[in-house]
């Protein structure tokens, strides 16, 4: 195995992915280092208790534990880890990362997102920047991502459509539920836009992928088929053949060591072993997520780096951002509808794949001014038979038990299906939201773990209660019952980006526009550390879309082979 190659990749999911295919395909000799193993489609099962009550596809939290700050009711920082608080921020530890268990919800920033300082105006205590490019810059590699990953979908025109190069997207949507056609029309009376969900899902085969099985278990499961467009799937089978792409895989990167003038010299890992390894490259490219990256640059200190790579400035881990937001429910009851609707809503498979996106901008405020707001999409409530069960075992007077608990049961999976609305909304950067090492826990590897402190600005709850609400009226005026809705302060752990946001200013900021760190120019960042703000959307396709455009940097920083 070669110790050296021209670039070293750390992190294989949508922020390597792109970067290993593109160079690989120039020519350039790429090595993929991972933490987890190398699985492929016959390793993923829908297989609930070992996806989701085993954790089988994420490390112990004994092993590899995170710790959480989080604020007491008095305004106390409390600390807890991971393994006995219910927190768990590590999202799929495998080669391809946690792109092989995301849904596939892929939407685009809009314009504005670039500039929410400069569109919205500042919002106290928060740290909202824009960004130094534009989705002009921008929207070449969204469309790219179409083709490379494979994004299923219908463009269509409504009042916060992205500006597209391409006039659609690469492959048809995926196969829609009755229930799309129901919001179609409940929407148009509101005087609403509802649009087709793209998704990063194959609705026909392409290569040596499949097209989806619909066979309800996707958003937290590996797909079996290969439609789904994970990095591994999609991007590094493809690198791997090229012949000038490797992937290490079972291996833990401790630190980047850096020489007597600060430049970067190598990468030390523990291979399968546990055996310490060096490798050493022209060009770095983390892409860990947002927190490891994070703690990878902090535990990476030199003679040029006294705080961590790239941390003169103390920003590495600052503006933590996840995803803001809310949700909302209820159950569409086969009894309260004629029998043709009512055999409509038992089909099972299809996605419904809708989105509402007239509440991006909200109304003015008393102000007169616009408040940025998000999105909605409808799903259905999770497949996953045993964590809902396990949520109907308390009724009013405690544990329920016998007749009463299976009649539960049975009205639960039976009498009905239960339709979510999935509300999306920035999540503002602050002060008190950030990465940092743990000065006492460490991992099995002996390295100190990343202490993870998440504060929220309350702006986040006002908008997300706003889209549930909404969302809930939808529901309602569908004819669902038991309609509920609510906004929480916990962020969605599977969402995470900022701790190394990009911009031009070296003193505010720890990369370039390009995702090169000021501070040690042979190092990239391709994961979402970048993103000073997240936009209204899961961050995915945006990350992807920056890995391609990190990739070409990079091959211009080298010289095209």
């Amino acid at each position: 195995m070669s110790d050296c190659c021209d670039v070293c990749i750390i992190g294989s999911g949508a922020g390597g992915g792109p970067i290993a295919l593109a160079l690989a395909q120039a020519g350039y000799d790429v090595v993929v280092i991972d933490k987890g193993p190398w699985l492929s489609e016959g390793d993923f099962f829908k297989d609930e208790i070992a996806a989701g009550r085993r954790n089988a596809y994420i490390p112990s939290l004994r092993e590899q534990p995170h710790t959480v700050e989080t604020e007491t009711a008095e305004g106390k920082w409390q600390v807890r880890p991971t393994h006995n608080s219910g927190w768990n921020f590590h999202n799929g530890s495998c080669v391809g990362g946690s792109t092989n268990f995301m849904s596939g919800f892929f939407h685009r920033l809009k314009p504005f997102d670039f500039k929410l300082l400069s569109t919205f105006g500042p919002i106290k205590d928060a740290n909202v920047v824009d960004w130094p490019i534009s989705y002009e810059d921008f929207e070449g590699y969204y469309d790219k991502v179409e083709r490379e990953v494979g994004v299923s979908g219908r463009a269509v025109a409504h009042t916060f459509a992205e500006p597209r190069s391409s006039n659609d997207f690469p492959y048809p949507p995926t196969l829609e539920h009755p229930l799309a056609h129901w919001i179609d029309k409940a929407c148009s009376k509101l005087g609403l836009n509802s649009v087709p969900t793209p998704r990063a899902i194959l609705s026909t085969p392409r290569g040596n992928r499949s097209s989806c099985s619909y066979n309800g278990y996707c958003g937290g499961f590996g797909c079996a088929t290969g439609a789904k467009g994970s990095s591994r799937a999609s991007l590094l089978m493809r690198a791997v053949e090229t012949g000038h792409c490797q992937i290490r895989p079972n291996c833990m990167a401790s630190r980047l060591e850096s020489d007597h003038l600060g430049k970067v010299v190598g990468v030390k890992y523990f291979d399968e072993s546990g055996n310490l390894k060096s490798i050493s490259a022209r060009r770095y490219v983390l892409a860990c997520q947002a927190i490891e990256t994070a703690r990878l640059l902090l535990l990476s200190t030199g003679p040029r780096h006294p705080h961590g790579l790239g941390n003169l400035n103390r920003l590495v881990g600052k503006n933590l951002l996840f995803a803001g937001g809310g949700a909302s429910f209820g159950i569409f009851k086969y009894a309260d509808f004629p029998a043709k609707e009512a055999e409509e809503l038992r089909v099972f498979g299809p996605f419904i794949n809708r989105t509402v996106e007239d509440y991006y901008v909200l109304e003015k405020d008393d102000k007169g001014a616009s408040q940025k707001g998000g999105i909605i999409d409808f799903i259905f409530r999770s497949t996953a038979a045993i964590a809902r069960a396990s949520q109907l075992i308390e009724g009013d007077n405690g544990l329920v038990w016998g007749r009463e608990l299976k009649a539960k049961l049975y009205s639960h999976f039976h009498e009905g299906v239960y339709v979510k609305v999935e509300a999306f909304s920035d999540w503002l950067p602050t002060n008190n939201c950030f990465v940092a090492l743990d000065p006492q826990v460490k991992d099995k590897w002996g390295l100190p773990v990343a202490r993870v402190r998440v504060g929220l600005h309350k702006h986040n709850l006002t908008i997300g209660w706003h889209l549930a609400k909404k969302g809930a009226e939808i529901l309602e005026h569908l004819g669902a019952k038991q309609v509920q809705f609510f906004a929480s302060g916990s962020p969605p752990t599977n969402l995470q980006a900022g701790t190394c946001r990009f911009g031009d200013d070296p003193a505010t900021s720890v990369l370039d526009k390009d995702c090169r760190m000021h501070e040690a120019r042979d190092v990239y960042v391709s994961d979402g550390s970048f993103m000073p703000t997240g936009g209204s959307a899961p961050y995915t396709w945006t990350i992807y879309a920056n890995a391609f455009r990190i990739a070409d940097a990079i091959i211009a920083d080298l010289g095209q082979r």
